[in-house]
């Protein structure tokens, strides 16, 4: 198996992996699968997939987050109760709790899938739009709304939406776009963030395309064409020519060769690794896909979940989590419940509130989560999570669940967590120190349980995704 990522043959990396007696199909493979595809899974879900194939999981993932993405929460009780207050923040409630409440199998899983909220939080950071300038909880909402509708799915008719989307018009001030005087700032970030890249247009492109985008307004929280504020002239625009509308000028950004290999790129970084960037031979043959299936995201996912690099020493331990994998993460593998809007403040506090991206380009991720304050911070909120009077394990306590995991002993205890949140398993001083912790601790049985998570949560290896 290739130690370096630029060693890597492109076949070997994306055809499907094999278990086999060096590498088998198990509990902690499933885990892998779990953290990148959603936000975890208790150890009962993950004795559930360890007794299937890899392929099979990966495809049922990618096929019941297509189906959940036709579902419409509009009615959703939750969002209603969130929107009736008018406030933004508190939809990151109702948002955690979608994330939380995904089930990897069964009945519910077409509808309600962790991998279409994964996917629609990957959407909200590459098409960033934050509530902080939009200040509207509806136009907030609508958005997300259509970033899952889109997610696993048609990129290009996700950008002609973007592009015409409320929230998005606001905040990158498409709404003072005028005939006589082009607002550029959309036309920049899609070519540069949202479709390109650096490097493949010319600021003579931004310009003819801010030109078409020009009397794109909104009226009454709806898209509204003003036709006569509309430039009609003829724009040149990535080597094409003509009196082009907006629409005509994502199609024409959707057509360009770049477009493929940018999304990709981003694709590889959120599942399999964070750093180096991804070398042209693993990005072109997915690329490639991406542009024979028509820019549908679908395919794409699947084949990288299902792949041997996705499944190697260069992938597995090769991220860390961000914020929201390390909240949600923490009571999905506990089957937990708690207050999510104490949760969702916790999660800004430590760098990343949904609805409020920091800036267009979103969160950076990678190394950019961890510094001394937001590890320190990060350790904070599991503490917080973990004793919060409303948080909830399965319908029982920490103690029940240890014991029907972990057994009664220090050292089984430590080896289930490990196991359950650990991408990389403890190295031998590090459990010594955990058991002898753990058989120093005083107070009920939940309370040492509880202690050890927070313990473990002040370990570097405990934010690797």
């Amino acid at each position: 198996m290739p130690q370096d990522i630029a060693a890597v043959n492109s076949d070997w990396a994306w055809a499907p992996f094999e278990p086999s007696e060096e590498q088998p199909w198990t509990p902690e493979l499933a885990a892998h699968l779990c953290r990148r595809a959603g936000f975890g899974a208790t150890s009962n879900e993950l004795d559930e997939l360890s007794r299937r194939g890899p392929a099979e999981i990966a495809h049922e993932l990618v096929s019941n987050a297509t189906q959940a993405s036709k579902l419409d929460p509009n009615g959703d009780a939750l969002a209603l109760a969130m929107l009736a207050t008018g406030n933004s923040r508190n939809l990151a409630a109702w948002w955690l709790h979608r994330m939380l409440n995904s089930p990897w199998s069964g009945s519910e899983a077409a509808s309600h899938s962790p991998l279409l909220e994964k996917m629609t939080l990957f959407w909200h950071g590459h098409f960033a739009t934050g509530a902080e300038k939009v200040d509207d909880a509806e136009m907030m909402f609508a958005q997300n709304r259509m970033l899952r509708r889109h997610s696993m799915s048609d990129f290009g008719a996700m950008v002609q939406e973007i592009s015409r989307d409320p929230a998005m018009l606001i905040y990158l001030d498409s709404v003072t776009n005028r005939k006589a005087h082009p607002n550029e700032n959309y036309a920049r970030e899609v070519m540069e963030l949202f479709c390109l890249g650096e490097g493949n247009y010319t600021e003579r492109d931004i310009q003819e395309l801010a030109r078409c985008f020009s009397g794109w307004e909104v009226r009454r929280k709806e898209f509204r064409f003003n036709k006569y504020q509309h430039d009609t002239g003829t724009k040149s625009i990535l080597g094409e020519a003509g009196e082009f509308s907006g629409e005509d000028g994502v199609r024409i950004v959707l057509k360009q060769k770049a477009l493929p290999r940018f999304i990709v790129s981003k694709l590889i970084r959120f599942f399999v690794f964070d750093e180096p960037s991804a070398p042209e031979q693993l990005v072109e043959p997915l690329a490639d896909l991406f542009r024979k299936s028509n820019l549908q995201t679908g395919p794409v996912i699947e084949r990288i979940l299902a792949s041997n690099l996705f499944y190697s020493p260069l992938s597995v331990g090769r991220k860390i989590r961000s914020p929201v994998e390390l909240g949600v993460g923490l009571l999905r593998c506990l089957g937990g419940s708690s207050n999510l809007e104490m949760v969702a403040k916790g999660l800004n506090e430590i760098g990343q509130a949904v609805f409020y991206p920091p800036n267009v380009k979103g969160w950076d991720g990678g190394r950019a989560w961890i510094n001394t304050s937001t590890l320190l911070g990060r350790s904070n909120l599991v503490g917080e999570i973990l004793r919060n009077e409303k948080t909830r394990f399965g319908g029982a306590n920490l103690a029940t669940i240890g014991k029907q995991h972990g057994g009664s002993s220090p050292e089984k205890l430590v080896d289930w967590l490990d196991g359950l949140f650990f991408a990389t398993r403890l190295d031998g001083p590090t459990r010594i120190r955990l058991v002898e912790f753990v058989k120093q601790s005083s107070g009920d049985e939940s309370r040492r349980v509880a202690e050890l998570i927070h313990t473990m949560s002040t370990l570097p290896q405990f934010h690797l995704a």
